[in-house]
């Protein structure tokens, strides 16, 4: 497919993520269309070492997985683009065209997906701004345990536990252990 264009040249192709290494040292490419799943190591896991040995190369990654989480994935590791391997044969010419002019792309559909999945994380940290590990402290503090009790229980540190609730407080605007344990009882925390 990629043969068939005028300004676009196949320099190499490699079966695993290492060959995908070793080939681009040999070939210097200007753009590097990745799949995901690879045997041995992950595409997404290749990634750094690609750009460290080459930090001028594009990456488009080329992948059967739609979920949003594998584009942010791909995206954090480096990669310039996200194009689904089901796209019409145009989608990824287009894509690698975007990314070798400098250009990042993501296939229509699963940008849609993304900002959705962004918008319903920010409504829901905007609801419940603790985490998960932040409300299990909470819960825990609110219910009469100490620090040290506390990092026995899940397995961290004392200093852990005492940073845990310092960021409590201070994401609740809270000053007290009776403003939290009423906070904890408002939103059920400590309903078994």
């Amino acid at each position: 497919m990629l043969e068939a264009e005028d300004d676009l040249e196949p320099v190499g192709e490699a079966g695993t993520a290492r060959e995908a290494i070793f080939e681009a040292r040999a070939t210097k490419p200007d753009v590097i269309l990745l799949d995901v799943v690879m045997p041995e190591q992950s595409g997404l896991e290749a990634i750094p070492t690609l750009l460290h040995e080459h930090p001028e190369v594009k990456i488009l990654v080329l992948s059967m997985q739609d979920d949003p989480q594998y584009v942010r994935e791909a995206f954090a590791a480096g990669a310039s683009g996200y194009v689904l391997k089901e796209a019409a044969d145009s989608e990824v010419v287009t894509a690698v065209r975007e990314v070798a002019g400098g250009g990042r792309y993501v296939h229509p559909e699963l940008g849609a997906r993304l900002v959705a999945a962004e918008t319903e994380e920010r409504k829901r940290a905007e609801e419940d701004p603790l985490s998960e590990r932040e409300s299990e402290v909470l819960r825990l503090l609110a219910l009469g345990h100490t620090n040290q009790e506390i990092a026995k229980q899940l397995f961290i540190s004392v200093r852990t536990a005492e940073t845990h609730r310092a960021h409590i407080m201070q994401k609740l605007r809270l000053s007290s252990r009776a403003e939290l344990v009423r906070y904890a009882l408002d939103r059920g925390l400590l309903e078994e």
